[in-house]
């Protein structure tokens, strides 16, 4: 019996190992291990393809026996036309020792060319995440922008015929490697050991946003720690000019996260490049709950809070969301995963997005402004922020109050200036030995990263005293003061850093 690798993504990338044996039976071809109707149909594919091969190839004749084929592990559900090559590849080299530390991927044309498929590209993007090295058998179609993917080692073929002679004829082999490299895995830097992929350009910068020094602080700090944060301000004060640029400050992505938010982005069937800049996703708040939580009425697809992983969710007008998908909004932000469950599926993505909410203070919005004239009752306001739980605030780690005076004289900090101290921080949390950024450090990571001095420690005890802070909003305090320290380059959180991050708590 001999064996190829391939993958499948069903519910979630899964590593299939197909098997071939021979039999002495009645001539057929009997796929198992949980093969979709698109895999059955491979049969007659392959079956069309090794007769046409077989004029002018010996190996390519089907013979007089039962070829039985196992998808393995045989209890994990299986889909797609790529199966086929190396289904026809195990029955003509039966017969030949071959190396098998391949995967292999490709659909057979009924002439025996072999062709790329619509999944292809993602379930590349994926495996890309779960190995750390593979040589890979690939349509030629495709092959060039395999090859992109940094840990690959991309073969081309284009026919049966070709893949045949790639694994009988070491010469050929070598002639079908493909060679590429993406513009952007040029341009890394290094720190400690890891690499990352900086974000250079400003295309939208904070020097637009006039007289909010606080909230470009608060910008930082967010950017540095992946920090949770909310604008609450007067239409037209820079929530949302805040939010947008908030992209462009972010710490850079390491590679495993640039193929990671490539790979989420190929399953919302869009066309997927690598990109220096971490995902930005905006939904509108008519959007629907399965469409933000992913989900539907049979197969569990892939939402907005999923493709925001490791980059940024934003959601405007925040009052205007149901309380629904508000209420839903906790358990991604507390768990950074998601749980999708349906009849035929159930799938889990990462969610470790950093989530920016920006709302008006009231329904007119003039409540926080001097120069205008709130028209809201009391009633009206409590109405207006009715879906935004004491729950969800808690799980907010920056809440920041816009000015209403807009100073046009005061440019402040740019988005270049800004980006450097979040490099500062950020540069602070590689070094320390962090698995994850500071906004996403869990109970065992604050007890051994958080370190503050005394003073530091009897202002949270007090703070939480008087102001009846749960347990989780001491630990988001201690969280973005430790992000304060960092950018301030204190390897201890001393007072001054926890008495910034207080500030930035709501407070009813």
């Amino acid at each position: 019996m001999k064996s190829l690798k391939t993958a499948s993504l069903s519910d979630t990338l899964h590593i299939i190992s197909i098997e071939a044996s021979l039999s002495r039976a009645l001539p057929a071809i009997d796929i198992v291990g949980l093969a979709g109707a698109s895999i059955k149909e491979s049969s007659t594919r392959v079956k069309s393809a090794l007769n046409l091969l077989s004029n002018s190839l010996e190996e390519a004749k089907l013979p007089p026996l039962r070829i039985n084929i196992n998808l393995s592990p045989s209890g994990v559900r299986k889909d797609g036309s790529h199966f086929d090559l190396g289904i026809a590849l195990l029955i003509m080299l039966q017969k030949r020792h071959f190396n098998e530390d391949f995967f292999v991927f490709g659909e057979l044309g009924l002439d025996g060319a072999v062709k790329s498929s619509a999944e292809l590209f993602s379930i590349l993007l994926f495996l890309s995440t779960q190995v750390s090295s593979a040589k890979i058998l690939l349509p030629k179609d495709i092959a060039l922008k395999a090859a992109m993917i940094p840990n690959f080692e991309v073969y081309a073929i284009s026919s049966l015929e070709e893949a045949f002679y790639f694994f009988t004829n070491d010469e050929f082999a070598s002639s079908k490697k493909v060679q590429a490299s993406h513009p952007l895995f040029e341009k890394t830097i290094k720190i400690g050991d890891k690499i990352f992929v900086p974000n250079l350009e400003f295309p939208m910068d904070f020097k637009d946003i006039y007289g909010q020094d606080r909230a470009k602080r608060a910008c930082v700090i967010s950017a540095a720690g992946f920090h949770n944060i909310i604008f609450e301000g007067s239409p037209g004060c820079g929530k949302s000019m805040s939010a947008k640029r908030l992209r462009y400050i972010l710490p850079p992505q390491s590679k495993e996260e640039v193929l990671k938010a490539c790979a989420y982005e190929s399953l919302n069937a869009t066309e997927a490049d690598f990109s220096a800049l971490r995902p930005f996703r905006s939904p509108h708040h008519t959007s629907t709950r399965s469409s933000i939580f992913g989900g539907g009425s049979s197969v569990a697809k892939i939402g907005e809070v999923a493709l925001a992983n490791g980059g940024i969710l934003f959601f405007d007008e925040l009052p205007h969301f149901g309380s629904n998908i508000l209420e839903s909004l906790r358990e991604p932000l507390q768990d950074n995963r998601i749980n999708i469950s349906r009849v035929n599926s159930k799938i889990s993505y990462d969610t470790k997005f950093l989530f920016v909410g920006a709302m008006n203070p009231c329904p007119c919005g003039n409540a926080l402004n001097t120069e205008l004239v709130c028209t809201c009752s009391p009633k009206d306001i409590k109405r207006y922020k009715a879906s935004i739980s004491g729950a969800l605030m808690d799980r907010i780690d920056l809440y920041v109050l816009m000015s209403s005076q807009i100073d046009k004289t005061n440019a402040g900090l740019d988005s270049e200036a800004m980006s450097e101290l979040v490099m500062r921080g950020f540069r602070a949390q590689i070094s320390r030995g962090q698995s994850e950024l500071n906004g996403k450090l869990d109970e065992a990571d604050i007890a051994k990263y958080c370190i503050c001095d005394k003073a530091a420690l009897d202002v949270i005890q007090r703070a939480a005293s008087t102001y009846n802070l749960s347990q989780r909003a001491i630990n988001k305090t201690l969280k973005v003061a430790r992000t304060i320290a960092d950018i301030t380059q204190n390897e201890i959180i001393a007072k001054e850093h926890a008495l910034e991050a207080l500030g930035y708590r709501f407070r009813v």
